[in-house]
């Protein structure tokens, strides 16, 4: 009887320091950020319990949280769907009998993603920098504008600088996966639609691309998800020197650029020092990421 009991908490002996481990740093954090959510504070002064307060001020105009939804809604129903497309089109390619030293060009397409968002941030803010950045020069040498482009400056620009960051950086990761999904496809299915005339693009149509629907929502996920905890990227490519005076600007040129959790940052700890709404902030960023998860979930489910 006792040895029984012994192999019954063992396993718990074992996952006690992960238990641990979360609860300390994990579900107390969850806890006590809602709880703050419900008061005004200042980080240091005394906490003032404001009930729901916070939250009807999401609704406010001035706490710019549809604001920064809106913006990364945006960067992620343009900028995933071009990695998607990319990085199927690479893969495809990479799988193909055609291109030789694979791993070599896998490497070099991974590369961007694991690159650190501060150094990704800094290097598009030199590239686009207005006065002496490299894609200026580059369009004056060809003489296909007249002068600088003010990338970091105006709202389109912006706007578009970081669509390419996210792009740039992301495909990669999208590509690693249509390869693991383009492997697991039978190729007697790809035979046996050759013997039925069906090759090339017919082919990949209609076997390979339904077969990498699970694939193909799985990303799409994870990718929205990513999309909308985007924060490093847009805050040093937009507070760097390509930036000028607009630098000051907390989101880029008419805020164009706020992101949902750059709008959480600089909200507890930032320029006003509003913890409460800040919390807030981030318990409504995470009821729109459930949301998402959720109907992707369900999609997944399906396709599967």
């Amino acid at each position: 009887m006792m040895d029984a009991m012994k192999r019954r908490w063992v396993p718990y002996l074992f996952l006690s320091p992960y238990m641990l481990f979360y609860v300390a740093f994990g579900l107390i954090p969850i806890l006590f950020s809602f709880y703050v959510s419900l008061t005004s504070w200042d980080g240091i002064g005394k906490k003032t319990f404001v009930g729901l307060d916070n939250y009807a001020f999401l609704f406010n105009p001035d706490s710019y949280f549809f604001t920064s939804v809106g913006n990364t809604l945006l960067f992620v129903a343009v900028s995933l769907p071009l990695q998607m497309a990319f990085g199927l089109a690479i893969a495809a390619l990479l799988y193909s009998k055609f291109v030789k030293w694979k791993a070599f060009f896998q490497l070099v397409n991974f590369l961007p993603y694991i690159v650190t968002p501060v150094a990704v941030g800094l290097m598009f803010n030199l590239l686009f920098d207005w006065q002496a950045g490299f894609v200026n020069k580059l369009l004056l040498e060809f003489g296909l504008i007249e002068e600088g482009i003010y990338w970091l400056g105006e709202p389109l620009y912006a706007r578009i600088v970081i669509v390419l960051m996210l792009f740039w950086k992301g495909f990669g990761y999208t590509m690693i996966f249509y390869l693991a999904g383009l492997a697991n496809i039978s190729k007697d299915l790809h035979e046996a639609a050759a013997v039925d005339g069906a090759t090339g693009m017919k082919a990949f149509w209609t076997i390979t691309l339904p077969l990498l629907r699970p694939v193909t929502t799985f990303v799409a996920i994870t990718g929205i998800i990513g999309g909308f905890q985007l924060l490093e990227e847009p805050m040093l490519l937009l507070g760097g020197a390509g930036m000028g005076s607009a630098s000051a600007v907390i989101g880029g040129p008419e805020r164009c650029c706020l992101t949902t959790v750059w709008n959480m940052y600089d909200t507890a700890f930032g320029s006003t020092t509003r913890y409460g709404l800040g919390s807030a902030i981030a318990y409504g960023l995470c009821v729109i990421i459930a949301v998402f998860s959720f109907i992707g979930t369900k999609f997944y489910r399906e396709e599967s």
